[in-house]
């Protein structure tokens, strides 16, 4: 798996403070380090300081380790042309990796899809607002069409589910919503909630993150009920490590 991390405290630090976290994470040996949901364009850190100190952090940490690095960048905003701007931006300061929230609404998922193929762009999509209609059972859409939805669309990573940690749930079932980010062919699964094939042909299949009160602790768990294909991502179990955010990274 990719082992990633969350930036924490998720709001009020400095551009300055923000990229010397992402910083230490990555020296200490992640993957990636990545924007919370909600951290958008705040007084407290505009969004061109967070990419250009961000960039800063990614830079020093690939040379210093020899390897490639990334933190996904939050070009969420709250039109499609402040959208494209910060995405063009990201791509300006070097970055391999931007990230949307769901809640920007399938179009625009769309739109920046394109735009992530079309620039060598990794794409990373949080799920930001999915409980809204996931979460009842009587009414709503089941994550699983979001699962499928978004592989349509074309994003390359999406939060998935954990199993263990604060956003649980039924091991079965999360491995149907994994399997349907994953496999080229589903076949019917019921225990999985997977009612009938579906071939996926030549559409990309997409990478599952799981992320959220996970630690390294669960690895064993994590491993074992989700597989080797993720995306691992310990936010505050990193980087509230008490010897820092090195030592929480390695």
């Amino acid at each position: 798996p990719l082992l990633g991390c969350t930036c924490k405290p998720k709001l009020g630090l400095s551009g300055k403070n923000y990229g010397r976290v992402v910083y230490e994470g990555l020296k200490g040996g992640l993957d990636f380090l990545k924007d919370d949901e909600n951290i958008n364009s705040q007084p407290f850190m505009r969004w061109r300081d967070r990419f250009l100190y961000v960039m800063e952090g990614v830079n020093r940490a690939s040379a210093a380790s020899g390897e490639v690095k990334g933190s996904y960048l939050n070009v969420t905003a709250a039109t499609m042309e402040e959208i494209y701007k910060r995405a063009e931006f990201a791509k300006e300061v070097g970055t391999v990796i931007i990230m949307i929230d769901l809640v920007i609404g399938y179009t625009a998922i769309q739109s920046m899809a394109v735009w992530s193929r079309e620039n060598n762009m990794i794409l990373h999509l949080h799920r930001a607002g999915n409980s809204t209609y996931s979460r009842q059972k009587n009414h709503g859409i089941n994550f699983r069409v979001i699962s499928k939805w978004m592989r349509m669309a074309g994003v390359d990573h999406i939060h998935a589910g954990t199993v263990v940690g604060k956003l649980e749930g039924d091991p079965v079932i999360i491995k149907g919503f994994y399997n349907t980010l994953l496999l080229p062919k589903l076949e019917i699964n019921l225990p999985q909630g997977l009612f009938f094939e579906m071939d996926w042909a030549s559409i990309r299949k997409v990478m599952p993150v799981a992320s959220g009160g996970i630690h390294a602790g669960q690895m064993h768990q994590l491993i074992h009920y989700l597989g080797e294909d993720v995306v691992l991502q310990f936010g505050g179990g990193t980087i509230g490590h008490p010897d820092g955010i090195q030592a929480g990274a390695t």
